[in-house]
């Protein structure tokens, strides 16, 4: 009769950490402090680390589908324009406007976190699609030729940053920079770019860099 209590407990225990771990994630980032989650939570920090045993662990238990249902809504936004551009610029607004429902949804999609192998591959999926939003636009000459896929990172982390800054106060500020962002990537009179984008190894470690 022992055993099946137990494990009823340390399935409530579960439960109970999945769901503090949202709302603290949500109110305070994916750095938040575990400690709090557990308090929240009401277990030990030591029965956290017992069921989780590394912070992305329990980032790659609690993201992945928290984040999936906003990428995937932005992609059918994005399928769903016939204008390549209005394709391209609405996915970014779109993956702005995830960013900014709250900070969990903000590092997700601005940092990496390699040992979280489930947002991993949802974020390198979400690249992927991205890459083809780009070559859909330099192809109809909508999307500035220098840009590449290597440049996202660069208008993800911006839009981050503002949103971190101004939250609280200005909320919807980083509209207008991603306008300006935007107004930057259209082809047409715009200069060229100084130097060549980011590799793929430097934009990771830039977004490990955020993470750390």
């Amino acid at each position: 009769m022992v055993e099946p209590r137990l494990r009823a407990d340390a399935q409530r225990n579960l439960e109970r950490l999945t769901t503090a771990a949202v709302e603290v994630f949500r109110e305070r980032g994916l750095d938040a402090p575990l400690e709090e989650i557990a308090k929240r939570a009401g277990v030990s920090g030591g029965t956290l680390y017992n069921r989780f045993g590394t912070r992305e662990a329990l980032i790659d238990a609690v993201m992945p589908d928290l984040l999936a249902a906003g990428i995937a809504a932005a992609q059918e936004k994005a399928n769903a324009c016939e204008d390549a551009w209005e394709a391209f610029a609405g996915y970014l607004e779109a993956l702005g406007e995830l960013q900014g429902r709250d900070a969990a949804l903000n590092d997700a999609v601005s940092r990496r976190f390699p040992d979280a192998q489930r947002l991993t591959e949802l974020c390198d999926r979400q690249w992927s699609f991205a890459e083809g939003l780009i070559d859909r636009a330099h192809r109809d000459g909508s999307l500035r030729a220098d840009f590449t896929a290597g440049d996202m990172p660069l208008v993800l982390i911006s839009t981050s940053n503002i949103i971190r800054v101004t939250a609280g106060i200005a909320p919807d500020a980083w509209r207008r920079g991603l306008a300006l962002i935007l107004d930057g990537l259209r082809a047409g009179a715009a200069h060229p770019l100084p130097g060549p984008p980011m590799t793929e190894t430097q934009n990771r470690d830039a977004m490990l860099r955020r993470a750390r």
